[in-house]
């Protein structure tokens, strides 16, 4: 009797035997191109798609549009490029932006696709797909809408402190009524160990002028039945440069992972604003503090402790993050 792990762990396994299902179909339908004599693989799809939906892209705008990582666009645009079908130009006005657009060969293989490969492609999946229980599609759409809403990891962490008893934990964006609160979180956190300096004064009574006005975020984690128990923000120091600073949870709430669940999520909102250099300054005192951050993806940097380090006194641990490569991992 053939066995089938994936099939047997039920949702355990619901991502692995998706990316199964994918690439048995992606390999399919490259076997399909390839008796046609078109030299392309399904993996290439995406971006074709895209190039002859909306004309000529920037990465950037290339990866909104397909929905995957960088790496992974240009990966597929530079195998395209090979054969011939991609090529990059400058932006009109902007020689330092470059766009993806498609060659003549390329135009030409895409607009034969679209009259030869891709009516046999839709109809022989939608007719894999058809069944008396549900549309897949619809399906497929709503995972999609939940995940965007919720992360399957959020969900995973729910529910693993779910069950150990622990509060559910939840994101908050700042609010003024919530200004108390990093005020009272911020000095807690500091005068447990050091002294208040200048800076940070400076910093929790003006957090709108500071840092919100500046294009910069505050962000807080509540917890089920407790209110507020941490905050942490993403400050505009220099240009492109940011300062994650100011994160801390209350004394009455460790244990909780707070920590750990705030500063995911404040990385991920990170992701999502114009930031080309993150940075933090902290204390070797705070060493389980040090452990989450290197945890997360941050290093030591002797750089910014020679750039940013006398912005406090209590400074000798200076770390940085590379925004792009922690996102893979």
């Amino acid at each position: 009797m053939t066995r089938d792990i994936l099939a047997e762990m039920g949702y355990l396994a619901l991502g692995s035997r998706l990316k199964r299902l994918a690439e048995r179909m992606q390999a399919d339908a490259t076997k399909a191109f390839s008796d046609r004599g078109i030299p392309v693989q399904a993996a290439h799809f995406p971006l074709l798609a895209a190039l002859t939906t909306y004309g000529p892209l920037s990465v950037t705008e290339a990866v909104e549009a397909v929905g995957i990582s960088q790496p992974a666009v240009t990966r597929i645009h530079n195998s395209l490029q090979k054969l011939g079908l991609t090529h990059t130009v400058p932006v009109p006005g902007d020689n330092r932006q470059k766009q993806i657009r498609l060659t003549p060969e390329g135009e030409a293989l895409v607009a034969e696709m679209k009259h030869t490969m891709w009516p046999h492609v839709r109809r022989a999946a939608q007719a894999l797909c058809e069944g008396p229980d549900t549309d897949l599609l619809t399906q497929i759409a709503r995972l999609e809408s939940g995940l965007q809403a919720r992360p399957l990891h959020a969900r995973i962490q729910e529910e693993a402190v779910a069950a150990n008893g622990l509060p559910t934990l939840r994101l908050v964006n700042y609010e003024d009524r919530l200004a108390p609160d990093f005020d009272a979180i911020t000095r807690e956190w500091v005068t447990d160990m050091f002294t208040l300096e200048a800076n940070d004064i400076k910093i929790i009574e003006n957090p709108k002028t500071m840092i919100l006005d500046r294009g910069g975020e505050i962000l807080f984690v509540e917890a089920a039945g407790l209110g507020i128990v941490g905050t942490c923000a993403l400050m505009p120091v220099d240009g492109d440069s940011f300062e994650l600073t100011k994160m801390g949870v209350r004394a009455s709430a460790r244990g909780l992972k707070a920590g750990e669940f705030l500063l995911a999520r404040v990385l991920e909102r990170a992701r999502q604003m114009p930031i080309g250099e993150l940075f933090l300054l902290t204390n070797k005192k705070c060493a389980a503090a040090v452990h989450l951050y290197e945890k997360a993806g941050f290093v030591h940097d002797a750089d910014i402790m020679e750039r940013y380090g006398k912005r406090y006194a209590r400074c000798n641990v200076a770390m940085s993050c590379d925004l792009k490569s922690t996102a893979a991992n």
